[in-house]
């Protein structure tokens, strides 16, 4: 059996050839406008929709880890994801066909992403485990990162369709890593299991709601700030010569690796300041940020770039926190369930984010209005505004 530091490094490294291809879309949003005719809505939808697959999916799947082995839900969702990004790579045509992978895409990242973290949560135990959980988390961002980075990249070289299918190939390595380095195991069941899908319990722990609710409107903001940025920074870009500045992918890469820096920062200050009071703050200060990043595009674009990095490193300090907070205070034997809701209230809010900026940009003047920015980041700000209520009214005892 490997080690603790082992096992979290397999599993990071699996997450992140995984996801390569989970905003691979985003990334590559410019080219879709003008090979597909894309309104914006339209565009929201499909970056969306990849959320509403995983929602459909996760609480079925991580409930599963409950009464399974969560690394056999692991190999099932990589095979899911892995087929659905080859699909992409061959027979996306437009709008609809691309809707339907990409829900199927979804649905393969609900297999990986919560059961990976319950694998190593079984597998990881003692005083190490919170931190284990703060590096599992932020290597979700690191995967966004590369994501972002490899599209953009293989994109720009040999087309979009190579760029699905490098992602398609990542994940069947990513499979093969956890199928060899995990070993099976039985995981802890509850002393009365329930059905499958009976939340009841979950939704009467008070404290591991508060942290789901308030995690549902972090990633409403953060999946919709990176299924937008590309397109804003290429926005903000126009404004400008064009020569010699980052490309709106590689911004997108920066401030999704130095994320990965800050999320796990937010989980030493939740350790030491206490959790509610960190989350709440760092939610509070992204909500005032989101508030104004949206004006900021006709300033020098290097004032852009600075404000997206920092900013995509504010908004996701509190993940690992917010994440290791569901966890530890999910009732013993119902962590899978709990995972499961923490993912479908999560997940869901992610589906719906990109869409309501689709809708709002259209609604506002397009993605050539400063203004039509500006109502669309705000109303992200709004939304992540609800995450500290939540933990003030369910997190009292």
């Amino acid at each position: 059996m490997i080690g603790a530091v082992a096992l979290t490094a397999v599993l990071c490294l699996a997450q992140v050839l995984t996801m390569l291809g989970v905003f691979a879309f985003p990334a590559l949003l410019p080219t879709f406008f003008a090979e597909w005719r894309l309104s914006n809505t339209e565009a929201g939808w499909i970056a969306g929709i990849y959320f509403a697959g995983y929602s459909l999916a996760v609480p079925v799947l991580t409930s599963l880890t409950d009464r399974i082995d969560a690394r056999s839900v692991y190999m099932v969702g990589a095979a899911l994801a892995a087929v659905a990004a080859a699909g992409f790579a061959f027979f996306a045509e437009g709008f609809w066909s691309a809707m339907v992978l990409r829900v199927f895409a979804g649905m393969g990242l609900a297999g990986t992403f919560m059961p990976g973290l319950r694998a190593l949560t079984d597998r990881c135990q003692g005083p190490g485990q919170a931190r284990a959980l703060a590096f599992y988390t932020a290597s979700f961002g690191l995967a966004t990162g590369l994501s972002f980075l490899m599209a953009g990249e293989v994109g720009r070289i040999f087309g979009w369709r190579a760029a699905f299918a490098v992602a398609a190939v990542a994940t069947v390595l990513g499979l093969i890593l956890v199928a060899v380095a995990l070993r099976p195991r039985k995981p802890e069941r509850a002393p009365e299991p329930g059905r499958l899908l009976d939340f009841r319990p979950v939704l009467r722990n008070r404290l591991a709601m508060g942290y789901i609710l308030a995690y549902a409107a972090h990633v409403w903001e953060l999946f919709a700030f990176r299924s937008w940025i590309v397109v804003f920074l290429a926005f903000a870009l126009s404004f400008h010569d064009q020569g010699g500045w980052p490309a709106p992918t590689t911004v997108a890469t920066i401030a999704s690796v130095v994320a990965v820096v800050t999320s796990i920062g937010g989980q030493e200050l939740a350790l030491r300041l206490g959790r509610r009071r960190v989350v709440s703050v760092l939610m509070g200060a992204s909500a005032v940020a989101a508030a104004g990043f949206g004006f900021a595009a006709p300033l020098p674009y290097g004032w852009v770039v600075v404000l997206s990095i920092a900013y995509g490193a504010l908004m996701i300090a509190d993940s690992a926190a917010l994440t290791s907070g569901t966890v530890l205070s999910a009732e013993p034997g119902r962590r899978g369930a709990t995972l499961a809701l923490h993912s479908l209230c999560g997940f869901g809010a992610g589906f719906l984010g990109p869409l309501a900026v689709g809708v709002v940009l259209d609604l506002a003047g397009g993605t050539g209005s400063a203004l039509a920015w500006g109502l669309a980041f705000a109303s992200m700000g709004a939304v992540v505004a609800l995450g500290p209520l939540a933990l003030f009214v369910l997190g009292r005892k």
